[in-house]
């Protein structure tokens, strides 16, 4: 259903609000490069620290421009189940193709309250769900089991696996079939997940690099793998980079140095170290984006 390269899509902001001309001039861009859908208020899109109005607008500027050009998944995931809820029907309203919902955070719910927090979702809006399963930020972690018990539920489709595990996804897969999307939620092991029974990525670098993101996703489909390798080498610089310090404040610096936005984050966010600034410019430099 989804596949390739997806743009987790940061929200450029502008004097403390949301810049809807450059977020919408970005989304132009990365269609315009090749990228195979795109993400509007993920984790790469401040989501946190959106008001629900934000959200709302947020997504339907992404629509706006998308719309029938590429997949719009938008991020509705909350550790409240009604407001997760809330947020996914206005997605369907406003014409997105799926909804992203991230585990649960802070609340550390048990897996039996995963599986009905994710199925009261579904049941709620007859839209397609990928699940976001993401440890690192959520503190709870998705079992095998429990995902193959959601993939039960008609409109639960896939998963964007962010655990850093590349067994992970071969045991998804024998445990729920090769039906089920599998998206890759870390740019360094995109390729590695692919071979694991992966069909994409959920991408930060693809905000500055769309082009060479989805060139190596295409690489793979088309089984050139030499190619699809040489591209993987060129980016682990720029995806090194873009993770020096908490995301999206390096990926927003590199989209700020390519003219596309304001490096502006909003706290507890704030801007990078001058030494990362280096870096980041350093790999943009490598890669001839700036």
């Amino acid at each position: 259903m989804f596949k390739g390269s997806i743009t987790a899509l940061i929200t450029p902001f502008k004097d403390g609000m949301v810049d809807e001309k450059a977020y919408q001039d970005l989304i132009a861009w990365q269609i315009a490069e090749g990228s195979h859908g795109v993400v509007p208020c993920g984790t790469t899109g401040e989501s946190p620290t959106l008001s629900h109005e934000e959200h709302r607008r947020v997504v339907e500027l992404c629509v706006e421009v998308a719309k029938g050009k590429v997949p719009v998944i938008a991020g509705t995931g909350s550790n409240s189940t009604d407001e997760a809820i809330a947020l996914t029907r206005h997605a369907r309203v406003a014409g997105a193709d799926a909804a992203l919902v991230v585990a649960p955070y802070y609340n550390k719910p048990t897996q039996e309250g995963l599986y009905r927090h994710f199925e009261a979702i579904a049941r709620a809006v007859e839209l397609p769900i990928v699940v976001y399963n993401i440890p690192g930020r959520s503190v709870v972690d998705i079992s095998v089991d429990t995902m193959a018990r959601l993939a039960k539920i008609p409109n639960i489709v896939g998963v964007k696996d962010a655990t850093g595990d590349l067994v992970r996804p071969l045991r998804t897969r024998l445990a729920v079939g090769p039906e089920f999307c599998q998206l890759c939620g870390d740019d360094g092991t995109a390729v590695a997940f692919l071979a694991q029974g992966g069909v994409g990525c959920i991408s930060v670098a693809s905000n500055v690099a769309p082009r060479l993101c989805a060139q190596m996703q295409d690489a793979w489909e088309q089984n050139d793998l030499a190619t699809c390798f040489f591209i993987r080498d060129a980016l682990t610089p720029l995806c090194d980079a873009l993770f020096c310090e908490t995301s999206p404040g390096p990926v927003k610096y590199a989209a700020h140095l390519m003219g596309k936005c304001r490096p502006e984050l909003r706290l507890p966010l704030v801007e990078i170290a001058d030494s990362s600034k280096r870096r980041v410019e350093d790999a943009l430099h490598r890669l001839e984006l700036i």
